[in-house]
Protein backbone atom coordinates (compact mmCIF):
# COMPACT_ATOMS: atom_id res chain seq x y z
CA UNK A 1 0.00 0.00 0.00
CA UNK A 2 1.05 3.76 -0.17
CA UNK A 3 2.77 3.42 3.16
CA UNK A 4 4.98 1.00 2.52
CA UNK A 5 5.54 2.59 -1.06
CA UNK A 6 9.46 3.25 -0.11
CA UNK A 7 10.10 -0.27 2.15
CA UNK A 8 10.50 -2.70 -0.57
CA UNK A 9 12.65 -5.01 1.91
CA UNK A 10 9.75 -7.22 2.15
CA UNK A 11 9.51 -7.77 -1.59
CA UNK A 12 13.04 -8.97 -2.47
CA UNK A 13 13.88 -5.96 -5.02
CA UNK A 14 16.35 -3.26 -4.51
CA UNK A 15 15.90 0.49 -4.68
CA UNK A 16 16.51 0.52 -8.70
CA UNK A 17 14.03 -1.75 -9.37
CA UNK A 18 11.33 0.35 -7.45
CA UNK A 19 12.74 3.04 -9.45
CA UNK A 20 12.24 1.32 -12.78
CA UNK A 21 8.87 0.37 -11.61
CA UNK A 22 7.79 3.94 -11.08
CA UNK A 23 7.34 4.56 -14.72
CA UNK A 24 3.86 5.71 -15.41
CA UNK A 25 1.97 2.44 -16.31
CA UNK A 26 -0.23 4.41 -18.98
CA UNK A 27 3.12 5.34 -21.20
CA UNK A 28 3.46 2.36 -23.40
CA UNK A 29 -0.65 3.15 -24.52
CA UNK A 30 0.43 6.42 -25.25
CA UNK A 31 3.94 5.12 -27.25
CA UNK A 32 1.11 3.00 -29.21
CA UNK A 33 -1.07 6.06 -29.78
CA UNK A 34 1.76 8.23 -30.92
CA UNK A 35 2.69 5.45 -33.42
CA UNK A 36 -0.02 5.50 -35.27
CA UNK A 37 -0.14 9.19 -35.79
CA UNK A 38 1.31 10.99 -38.66
CA UNK A 39 5.24 11.05 -38.85
CA UNK A 40 6.72 13.48 -36.26
CA UNK A 41 8.05 15.33 -38.68
CA UNK A 42 4.13 16.70 -39.14
CA UNK A 43 2.88 16.55 -35.86
CA UNK A 44 3.42 18.80 -32.90
CA UNK A 45 6.06 17.25 -30.25
CA UNK A 46 4.10 15.34 -27.70
CA UNK A 47 4.98 14.47 -24.10
CA UNK A 48 5.61 10.45 -25.18
CA UNK A 49 6.93 9.59 -21.25
CA UNK A 50 6.98 10.39 -17.70
CA UNK A 51 9.10 9.11 -14.79
CA UNK A 52 9.31 9.82 -11.21
CA UNK A 53 12.33 8.87 -8.94
CA UNK A 54 12.02 9.64 -5.32
CA UNK A 55 15.50 10.04 -3.45
CA UNK A 56 16.79 11.71 -1.05
CA UNK A 57 20.17 14.21 -0.55
CA UNK A 58 22.39 14.53 2.19
CA UNK A 59 22.69 17.38 4.34
CA UNK A 60 24.89 19.16 6.33
CA UNK A 61 24.04 21.35 10.01
CA UNK A 62 20.15 21.57 11.80
CA UNK A 63 17.05 22.80 10.33
CA UNK A 64 13.88 21.71 12.40
CA UNK A 65 12.01 20.47 9.61
CA UNK A 66 14.20 17.73 8.77
CA UNK A 67 14.25 16.40 12.04
CA UNK A 68 12.83 13.03 13.43
CA UNK A 69 11.15 9.96 11.49
CA UNK A 70 10.11 12.12 8.07
CA UNK A 71 13.58 13.96 8.05
CA UNK A 72 16.36 11.90 9.16
CA UNK A 73 17.41 10.61 5.71
CA UNK A 74 18.29 14.09 4.18
CA UNK A 75 15.89 16.20 1.74
CA UNK A 76 13.44 14.04 0.07
CA UNK A 77 12.62 14.78 -3.22
CA UNK A 78 10.72 13.37 -6.87
CA UNK A 79 12.80 13.65 -9.65
CA UNK A 80 10.69 14.12 -12.74
CA UNK A 81 12.00 13.18 -15.97
CA UNK A 82 9.59 14.28 -19.38
CA UNK A 83 10.51 12.69 -22.66
CA UNK A 84 9.23 13.99 -25.73
CA UNK A 85 8.03 12.20 -28.46
CA UNK A 86 11.80 13.39 -30.18
CA UNK A 87 13.52 12.33 -27.74
CA UNK A 88 13.67 15.53 -25.86
CA UNK A 89 14.30 15.26 -21.98
CA UNK A 90 13.52 17.87 -19.39
CA UNK A 91 13.33 17.32 -15.76
CA UNK A 92 11.93 19.04 -12.31
CA UNK A 93 11.65 18.26 -9.01
CA UNK A 94 9.08 17.71 -6.17
CA UNK A 95 10.42 19.12 -3.18
CA UNK A 96 7.71 17.67 0.18
CA UNK A 97 8.18 18.12 3.76
CA UNK A 98 6.40 16.23 5.90
CA UNK A 99 6.95 18.49 8.48
CA UNK A 100 5.99 21.50 6.47
CA UNK A 101 3.11 20.31 4.68
CA UNK A 102 0.92 17.34 4.47
CA UNK A 103 2.63 16.28 1.45
CA UNK A 104 5.26 13.36 1.99
CA UNK A 105 7.79 11.71 -0.26
CA UNK A 106 5.74 8.48 -0.37
CA UNK A 107 2.51 10.61 -1.47
CA UNK A 108 4.37 12.64 -3.95
CA UNK A 109 5.32 10.17 -5.71
CA UNK A 110 2.16 8.25 -6.28
CA UNK A 111 0.19 11.48 -7.25
CA UNK A 112 2.75 12.16 -9.76
CA UNK A 113 2.95 8.42 -10.85
CA UNK A 114 -0.97 7.68 -10.65
CA UNK A 115 -2.49 11.30 -11.60
CA UNK A 116 -0.57 13.59 -12.61
CA UNK A 117 1.42 12.22 -15.47
CA UNK A 118 -1.22 10.48 -17.08
CA UNK A 119 -2.98 13.56 -17.87
CA UNK A 120 0.03 15.08 -19.75
CA UNK A 121 0.98 12.32 -22.19
CA UNK A 122 0.11 12.49 -25.70
CA UNK A 123 -0.22 16.12 -25.41
CA UNK A 124 1.63 18.98 -27.36
CA UNK A 125 4.49 19.54 -25.62
CA UNK A 126 4.98 23.12 -25.78
CA UNK A 127 1.16 23.91 -25.35
CA UNK A 128 1.76 25.62 -21.81
CA UNK A 129 -1.74 26.75 -21.24
CA UNK A 130 -3.19 22.92 -22.82
CA UNK A 131 -0.49 21.44 -19.84
CA UNK A 132 -1.47 23.46 -17.07
CA UNK A 133 -5.19 22.89 -18.22
CA UNK A 134 -4.84 19.10 -17.85
CA UNK A 135 -3.01 19.02 -14.45
CA UNK A 136 -5.64 20.85 -13.45
CA UNK A 137 -8.05 18.22 -13.91
CA UNK A 138 -6.32 15.66 -12.60
CA UNK A 139 -7.18 16.13 -8.43
CA UNK A 140 -10.35 17.75 -6.93
CA UNK A 141 -9.20 20.94 -5.12
CA UNK A 142 -9.85 21.56 -1.75
CA UNK A 143 -9.61 25.13 -0.07
CA UNK A 144 -7.06 25.49 -3.17
CA UNK A 145 -5.18 23.28 -5.72
CA UNK A 146 -4.33 20.19 -4.61
CA UNK A 147 -1.22 18.48 -4.16
CA UNK A 148 0.84 21.40 -5.09
CA UNK A 149 4.28 20.40 -3.94
CA UNK A 150 3.82 17.06 -6.13
CA UNK A 151 2.35 19.02 -9.06
CA UNK A 152 5.21 21.46 -9.09
CA UNK A 153 7.89 19.34 -9.91
CA UNK A 154 6.00 17.97 -13.07
CA UNK A 155 5.13 21.79 -14.29
CA UNK A 156 9.00 22.87 -13.68
CA UNK A 157 9.74 19.19 -15.95
CA UNK A 158 7.59 20.48 -18.64
CA UNK A 159 9.13 24.20 -18.38
CA UNK A 160 12.54 22.60 -19.22
CA UNK A 161 11.47 20.20 -21.64
CA UNK A 162 9.56 23.33 -23.56
CA UNK A 163 12.17 25.92 -23.42
CA UNK A 164 14.32 23.55 -24.65
CA UNK A 165 11.86 22.62 -27.58
CA UNK A 166 12.19 26.35 -28.54
CA UNK A 167 15.31 27.01 -28.09
CA UNK A 168 14.30 29.35 -24.92
CA UNK A 169 15.08 30.14 -21.34
CA UNK A 170 12.78 30.88 -18.91
CA UNK A 171 12.56 34.58 -18.83
CA UNK A 172 12.21 34.28 -23.06
CA UNK A 173 9.36 31.92 -23.10
CA UNK A 174 7.65 34.85 -20.59
CA UNK A 175 9.27 37.75 -22.95
CA UNK A 176 11.29 38.78 -20.38
CA UNK A 177 14.86 39.42 -20.06
CA UNK A 178 17.53 36.84 -18.07
CA UNK A 179 17.87 39.55 -15.03
CA UNK A 180 21.05 39.54 -12.85
CA UNK A 181 22.86 37.36 -10.66
CA UNK A 182 20.56 37.23 -7.29
CA UNK A 183 21.81 38.06 -3.41
CA UNK A 184 20.97 35.34 -1.15
CA UNK A 185 20.24 35.11 2.62
CA UNK A 186 21.45 33.11 5.13
CA UNK A 187 19.22 30.74 7.48
CA UNK A 188 19.77 31.13 11.00
CA UNK A 189 17.67 28.67 12.89
CA UNK A 190 19.63 28.01 16.66
CA UNK A 191 18.46 26.36 19.09
CA UNK A 192 20.79 28.79 21.90
CA UNK A 193 21.48 32.04 22.12
CA UNK A 194 25.15 31.13 22.42
CA UNK A 195 24.71 29.24 18.73
CA UNK A 196 24.16 32.70 16.83
CA UNK A 197 27.71 34.08 16.21
CA UNK A 198 28.93 30.96 14.94
CA UNK A 199 26.14 30.31 12.61
CA UNK A 200 26.69 33.83 11.14
CA UNK A 201 30.28 33.18 11.36
CA UNK A 202 29.86 30.19 8.76
CA UNK A 203 27.39 32.71 6.34
CA UNK A 204 29.73 35.11 6.50
CA UNK A 205 33.02 33.37 5.41
CA UNK A 206 30.59 32.12 2.34
CA UNK A 207 30.01 36.07 1.36
CA UNK A 208 26.57 35.86 2.86
CA UNK A 209 25.75 39.47 4.57
CA UNK A 210 22.02 38.56 5.11
CA UNK A 211 20.01 36.66 7.09
CA UNK A 212 16.77 35.38 7.95
CA UNK A 213 15.94 33.88 11.76
CA UNK A 214 13.38 31.22 12.07
CA UNK A 215 10.78 32.53 14.78
CA UNK A 216 8.11 31.14 17.53
CA UNK A 217 6.94 29.99 19.53
CA UNK A 218 9.18 31.63 22.16
CA UNK A 219 8.72 35.49 21.77
CA UNK A 220 11.17 36.18 24.53
CA UNK A 221 14.13 34.07 22.66
CA UNK A 222 12.88 35.55 19.22
CA UNK A 223 13.50 38.99 20.15
CA UNK A 224 16.83 38.20 21.96
CA UNK A 225 17.78 36.38 18.49
CA UNK A 226 16.62 39.27 16.95
CA UNK A 227 18.63 41.54 19.09
CA UNK A 228 21.59 39.42 18.77
CA UNK A 229 21.79 39.56 15.05
CA UNK A 230 21.18 43.00 14.03
CA UNK A 231 23.80 43.87 16.32
CA UNK A 232 26.08 41.56 14.45
CA UNK A 233 25.02 42.55 10.98
CA UNK A 234 23.78 45.88 11.31
CA UNK A 235 23.53 46.59 7.71
CA UNK A 236 22.00 43.60 6.56
CA UNK A 237 17.77 42.48 5.43
CA UNK A 238 16.73 40.98 8.69
CA UNK A 239 13.71 38.05 7.48
CA UNK A 240 11.56 36.81 10.47
CA UNK A 241 9.91 34.15 9.52
CA UNK A 242 7.70 31.57 12.18
CA UNK A 243 5.47 29.62 9.78
CA UNK A 244 2.79 30.07 11.36
CA UNK A 245 3.85 29.67 15.06
CA UNK A 246 2.33 32.16 16.98
CA UNK A 247 -0.95 32.52 18.22
CA UNK A 248 -2.95 35.64 17.89
CA UNK A 249 -2.38 37.39 20.84
CA UNK A 250 1.36 36.90 20.98
CA UNK A 251 1.47 37.80 17.28
CA UNK A 252 0.75 41.09 18.73
CA UNK A 253 2.61 41.28 21.12
CA UNK A 254 5.44 40.36 19.38
CA UNK A 255 5.34 41.87 16.36
CA UNK A 256 6.49 45.73 17.54
CA UNK A 257 8.96 44.23 19.53
CA UNK A 258 10.85 42.39 16.77
CA UNK A 259 10.56 45.57 14.92
CA UNK A 260 12.52 47.64 17.77
CA UNK A 261 14.92 44.66 17.60
CA UNK A 262 15.95 45.41 13.61
CA UNK A 263 13.47 42.79 11.53
CA UNK A 264 12.70 44.40 8.90
CA UNK A 265 9.42 41.94 7.71
CA UNK A 266 7.42 39.57 9.72
CA UNK A 267 6.36 36.35 7.52
CA UNK A 268 3.78 33.68 8.52
CA UNK A 269 3.05 34.65 12.15
CA UNK A 270 -0.17 32.93 12.26
CA UNK A 271 -1.60 29.68 10.56
CA UNK A 272 -3.43 30.48 7.49
CA UNK A 273 -6.53 30.22 8.56
CA UNK A 274 -6.50 32.99 10.78
CA UNK A 275 -7.72 35.68 8.59
CA UNK A 276 -9.39 37.36 11.31
CA UNK A 277 -5.48 37.53 13.04
CA UNK A 278 -3.96 38.48 9.68
CA UNK A 279 -6.32 41.78 9.75
CA UNK A 280 -4.98 42.51 13.16
CA UNK A 281 -1.70 42.33 12.28
CA UNK A 282 -1.95 43.76 8.91
CA UNK A 283 -3.95 47.14 10.96
CA UNK A 284 -1.58 47.12 13.77
CA UNK A 285 1.14 47.86 11.49
CA UNK A 286 4.05 47.29 13.41
CA UNK A 287 5.90 45.17 10.34
CA UNK A 288 5.30 44.28 7.00
CA UNK A 289 3.18 41.08 7.20
CA UNK A 290 3.83 38.56 4.72
CA UNK A 291 2.19 35.19 4.08
CA UNK A 292 3.53 31.85 3.32
CA UNK A 293 1.89 28.08 3.40
CA UNK A 294 -1.38 30.00 3.01
CA UNK A 295 -1.13 31.26 -0.48
CA UNK A 296 -1.09 28.13 -3.21
CA UNK A 297 -2.80 29.82 -6.51
CA UNK A 298 -3.67 33.15 -7.49
CA UNK A 299 -7.02 32.76 -6.36
CA UNK A 300 -6.98 33.23 -2.69
CA UNK A 301 -4.04 35.82 -3.16
CA UNK A 302 -6.30 37.94 -4.89
CA UNK A 303 -8.84 37.15 -2.03
CA UNK A 304 -6.42 37.75 0.79
CA UNK A 305 -5.66 40.93 -0.74
CA UNK A 306 -8.72 42.60 -0.85
CA UNK A 307 -9.56 41.14 2.69
CA UNK A 308 -6.48 43.15 3.61
CA UNK A 309 -4.82 40.89 5.92
CA UNK A 310 -1.25 40.98 4.23
CA UNK A 311 1.58 43.47 2.77
CA UNK A 312 3.09 41.04 0.57
CA UNK A 313 4.00 37.46 -0.06
CA UNK A 314 7.03 35.17 0.12
CA UNK A 315 7.03 33.63 -2.71
CA UNK A 316 7.90 29.64 -3.69
CA UNK A 317 6.91 27.77 -6.88
CA UNK A 318 7.56 24.69 -5.59
CA UNK A 319 4.79 25.35 -2.80
CA UNK A 320 2.24 26.50 -5.08
CA UNK A 321 2.33 24.07 -8.29
CA UNK A 322 5.14 25.37 -10.06
CA UNK A 323 5.82 28.11 -11.91
CA UNK A 324 2.94 29.16 -13.46
CA UNK A 325 1.39 29.77 -10.80
CA UNK A 326 4.11 31.59 -9.31
CA UNK A 327 4.84 34.22 -11.99
CA UNK A 328 1.12 34.85 -11.93
CA UNK A 329 0.95 35.65 -8.38
CA UNK A 330 4.19 37.90 -8.75
CA UNK A 331 2.50 40.07 -11.78
CA UNK A 332 -0.96 40.38 -9.05
CA UNK A 333 1.32 41.43 -6.48
CA UNK A 334 3.41 44.19 -8.45
CA UNK A 335 -0.53 45.52 -9.63
CA UNK A 336 -1.57 45.27 -6.50
CA UNK A 337 1.59 47.78 -5.76
CA UNK A 338 2.61 44.50 -2.73
CA UNK A 339 5.74 43.31 -1.32
CA UNK A 340 6.91 39.99 -2.73
CA UNK A 341 10.40 38.03 -1.47
CA UNK A 342 11.93 35.22 -2.81
CA UNK A 343 12.40 31.86 -0.32
CA UNK A 344 12.18 28.29 -1.21
CA UNK A 345 11.91 24.87 0.32
CA UNK A 346 15.79 24.16 0.75
CA UNK A 347 15.35 23.42 -2.67
CA UNK A 348 18.10 21.10 -4.22
CA UNK A 349 19.65 21.93 -7.71
CA UNK A 350 16.88 21.42 -10.60
CA UNK A 351 14.30 22.81 -7.60
CA UNK A 352 16.71 26.05 -7.20
CA UNK A 353 17.71 27.00 -10.58
CA UNK A 354 13.77 27.43 -12.02
CA UNK A 355 13.26 29.24 -8.35
CA UNK A 356 16.34 31.39 -9.26
CA UNK A 357 15.13 31.99 -13.31
CA UNK A 358 11.61 33.21 -12.42
CA UNK A 359 12.98 35.75 -9.56
CA UNK A 360 15.97 37.28 -11.66
CA UNK A 361 13.02 37.17 -14.46
CA UNK A 362 11.13 39.05 -12.32
CA UNK A 363 13.57 41.30 -11.10
CA UNK A 364 13.51 40.52 -7.32
CA UNK A 365 15.18 43.21 -5.11
CA UNK A 366 15.52 41.70 -1.35
CA UNK A 367 17.72 38.87 -1.07
CA UNK A 368 16.61 35.66 -1.46
CA UNK A 369 16.16 32.99 1.05
CA UNK A 370 17.12 29.84 -0.80
CA UNK A 371 18.87 27.76 1.67
CA UNK A 372 19.42 24.73 -0.23
CA UNK A 373 23.10 25.27 -1.11
CA UNK A 374 23.16 25.91 3.00
CA UNK A 375 22.32 22.45 4.40
CA UNK A 376 22.31 20.20 1.04
CA UNK A 377 25.90 18.54 0.29
CA UNK A 378 25.11 16.61 -3.45
CA UNK A 379 23.85 17.66 -6.49
CA UNK A 380 22.92 16.06 -9.92
CA UNK A 381 23.63 18.80 -12.31
CA UNK A 382 26.80 18.74 -14.85
CA UNK A 383 28.04 21.80 -14.13
CA UNK A 384 26.80 22.81 -10.37
CA UNK A 385 24.90 26.23 -9.99
CA UNK A 386 27.88 29.20 -9.47
CA UNK A 387 27.69 31.06 -5.77
CA UNK A 388 30.35 33.15 -5.36
CA UNK A 389 30.46 36.37 -2.58
CA UNK A 390 26.82 35.70 -1.24
CA UNK A 391 25.29 35.77 -4.76
CA UNK A 392 23.81 32.69 -7.43
CA UNK A 393 24.24 32.95 -11.41
CA UNK A 394 21.00 32.76 -13.08
CA UNK A 395 21.13 29.71 -15.90
CA UNK A 396 21.68 31.09 -19.07
CA UNK A 397 20.79 28.21 -21.15
CA UNK A 398 17.30 26.64 -22.77
CA UNK A 399 14.79 25.86 -20.59
CA UNK A 400 15.82 25.85 -16.28
CA UNK A 401 19.32 26.64 -18.25
CA UNK A 402 21.12 23.53 -16.80
CA UNK A 403 22.18 19.60 -17.91
CA UNK A 404 21.26 16.99 -15.39
CA UNK A 405 23.72 14.62 -14.95
CA UNK A 406 21.47 11.16 -14.95
CA UNK A 407 24.49 9.12 -13.66
CA UNK A 408 24.52 11.57 -10.86
CA UNK A 409 20.28 11.03 -10.54
CA UNK A 410 20.83 7.22 -10.45
CA UNK A 411 23.83 7.58 -7.83
CA UNK A 412 21.45 9.22 -5.66
CA UNK A 413 18.20 7.27 -6.14
CA UNK A 414 20.42 4.12 -5.51
CA UNK A 415 21.48 5.48 -1.86
CA UNK A 416 19.68 3.84 1.19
Amino acid sequence: NGCDLMDTSHTGINRLQFVTASVVSAIPLARVALSQESPVKESPVRIADVEVFPAHYPMTGYFKFFTGAGGKAGRGVVFVKVTASDGTVGWGQSVPIAKWSYETLETATIVLRDYFAPTVIGLEATNMPLLQSALDGALASGFSIGMPISRAGLDLALHDLSGKLQGKSLAELWGRERGEPLTLSWTLNPQRIDEVDGLIEAGWERGYRNFNIKVAPDPAFDVELARRVKALVPEGFLWADANGGYDVVTALAVAPKLADAGVDVLEAPLKPNRLRGYQALRRQGALPILMDEGIVSPVELEEFIHLQMIDGVAMKPSRCGGLESARRQIELLEKEGLMWLGSGLTDPDISLAATVGLYAAYGLEKPAALNGPQFLTADVLQQPLAIHDGKIDVPSGPGLGIEVSEDKVIELVSKK
